[in-house]
């Protein structure tokens, strides 16, 4: 079920050294999960870590769960599961703490390695489903290997600090962005419960009314039509009709009625005015029959 990595200069590889070593080359696969080894490596101990976790899986899947897919980085550095969605780290295995890759020769779908966990020192074994990239996957982690050593040797030793540095920033990077994604989900839990209570709080469909607007003098602007165009009928009766204003009597601008020679009486005036405003009547009379 091992896979031997061998380290001869003339061995030919799937990716350039540029590929694994500057960048990543990125799988899809199955997680089938995680369980603890009590070595760090050999072909029973991943074939007995595969049976159990195919069983747990089996378990699961009666159950209605589906087994979670997985996107595998894998270069220089070490070998990254993130989901495939979001992008989020779930483990980031270290080169350095890898002991153990193998594909399954029987079940060509299965791939696993172990790996040393960085807090509790316990070896763990990773088991994943890949229909067809299983052996691709662990010829892979063999090539990370293989450039991981040679940069070794180049670098004399030094390089081992170099990644222990950065493995350290990338644990801490992992930790911030758990962190930041944590924030952002109570932003949006607060959010949700604000637009909640302001719905509580103001009743469903109330309009504030609207005050009518005024001119610069805080007063109601004059309205041409009038008020009683708009009355309502009541019993089915209209209300009565507005007399028209040449209906009405003119008056003056002091409000009094306009004066009218020939509306007074006989005795209002003396004799000689009588008669010239008698003489004048009996004129307009002649003059509005001949029309």
């Amino acid at each position: 079920m091992n896979r031997a990595f061998s380290r001869k200069k003339d061995k030919t590889w799937m990716h350039t050294p540029e590929a694994l070593s500057k960048h990543y080359i990125p799988y899809n696969a199955k997680f089938l999960g995680s369980t603890e080894v009590e070595q760090p490596k050999g072909t029973e101990v991943v074939r007995d870590a595969v049976r159990k976790l195919k069983f747990a899986r089996h378990i699961k899947k009666s159950e209605g769960q589906k087994t979670p897919k997985v996107e595998l980085q894998i270069s220089i550095y070490g070998v990254k599961i993130l989901d495939p969605k979001t992008k989020e780290v779930q483990h980031n295995c270290q080169l350095h703490r890898i002991s153990f890759c193998a594909d399954d020769k029987t079940d060509k779908r299965i791939f696993t390695f172990i790996c040393k966990d960085s807090e509790s020192n316990k070896h763990l074994c990773y088991v994943f489903d890949s229909e067809k990239c299983a052996e691709e996957i662990t010829l892979t982690i063999g090539q990370a290997f293989d450039l991981a050593y040679r940069k070794f040797l180049e670098s004399g030793g030094k390089d081992v600090e170099t990644r222990k540095q950065i493995a350290g920033l990338q644990k801490r990077i992992q930790e911030l962005e758990t962190e930041n994604i944590e924030l952002k989900n109570k932003v949006q839990d607060l959010e949700n419960q604000l637009r909640i209570n302001q719905i509580h709080t103001s009743p469903a469909g109330s309009v504030t009314p609207k005050s009518p607007s005024t001119d610069i003098f805080d007063m109601v602007p004059f309205s041409p039509i009038s008020p009683q165009s708009s009355t309502p009928t009541r019993n089915g009766t209209q209300p009565p009709p507005v007399p028209s204003r040449s209906a009405e009597i003119k008056r003056d601008l002091f409000g009094a009625e306009p004066f009218d020679p020939f509306s007074c009486g006989a005795g209002d005036f003396p004799p000689d005015i009588q008669s010239k405003l008698d003489e004048m009547q009996r004129q307009r009379w002649r003059g509005s029959k001949w029309d």
